[in-house]
């Protein structure tokens, strides 16, 4: 099984440079903070991104990641509905607002979460570094991010060899309650944190014996340049951007979020 979730596929996604996803990217994390206090909304940017997802193929990552992604929303909930209190009760000190404020962040972490997985679904790690000294980082900063993104899946790599090596060995992480696993993976970590190490150190002086760092001035074998698409595609980011603002700045300063769903006459 690849630790990698990048597929090279031809979608349009795939075709956009890298510098456009990166934006993309961040205009959905602006979306998902600006919006913190709108579950509606939030709910419509996670549909939008869900379609993002889609014009990259990059929905089974998605879908693989999905009990991930529900876990981290019930507790998002579950942590606001115990420490916000409101004036709407619920039952004991649970309140309405609680609950709502738990909904947006739930959905603000997936939206973040997504946009990413579709980011490094549909992006090489070459790509990433290229597109980060095209926007002005040097080459040892731009490697140190694009290294970090490619080290996230051999990590999750090591830690699923180790939890198979040791169910060989008669180790059961499947019976129990919750807390009885929980314990059951804590002495996986050790071994997987001195291997993660280990690679690390070997990667270092790989560096080191190639020389790394001797020059910034640096030569790819890709190139990256804007095309028409990824001008379309920029000025229709453009246009989000503006509307964005428009609904934050504007309508929600005159109507709630629940007139304008038509939630509340």
């Amino acid at each position: 099984m690849s630790v990698f979730m990048y597929e090279d596929k031809n979608s349009y996604l795939h075709k956009l440079d890298p510098r456009v996803k990166l934006f993309v990217m961040l205009m959905f994390f602006i979306y998902a903070l600006m919006f913190l206090e709108n579950p509606a909304l939030l709910g419509v940017v996670f549909l939008f991104a869900l379609v993002y997802a889609a014009m990259g193929h990059a929905l089974i990552n998605v879908w693989k990641s999905a009990r991930v992604l529900m876990t981290i929303f019930i507790v998002t909930v579950i942590i606001w509905l115990l420490t916000m209190r409101g004036p709407t009760k619920i039952v004991l000190w649970f309140s309405v607002e609680g609950l709502l404020r738990g909904i947006s962040g739930g959905l603000s972490l997936i939206i973040i979460i997504i946009t990413s997985i579709v980011f490094v679904s549909t992006t090489k790690v070459e790509e990433l570094t290229l597109a980060c000294m095209r926007l002005g980082l040097r080459y040892r900063g731009a490697f140190a991010m694009s290294t970090a993104i490619r080290m996230i899946p051999l990590i999750a790599g090591t830690a699923e060899t180790i939890l198979q090596a040791q169910k060989s060995r008669g180790l059961d992480v499947d019976s129990g309650n919750f807390m009885q696993k929980l314990k059951k993976y804590v002495p996986l970590m050790v071994p997987t944190i001195v291997s993660v190490i280990r690679g690390t150190s070997v990667f270092a002086m790989a560096l080191e014996s190639k020389g790394f760092g001797y020059s910034d001035k640096r030569i790819s074998y890709l190139t990256i340049s804007y095309k028409m698409r990824d001008y379309v595609f920029s000025f229709i980011l453009l246009l989000f951007i503006g509307f964005a603002f428009v609904i934050k700045f504007y309508l929600l300063k005159h109507f709630s979020w629940q007139t304008l769903f038509l939630l509340k006459p």
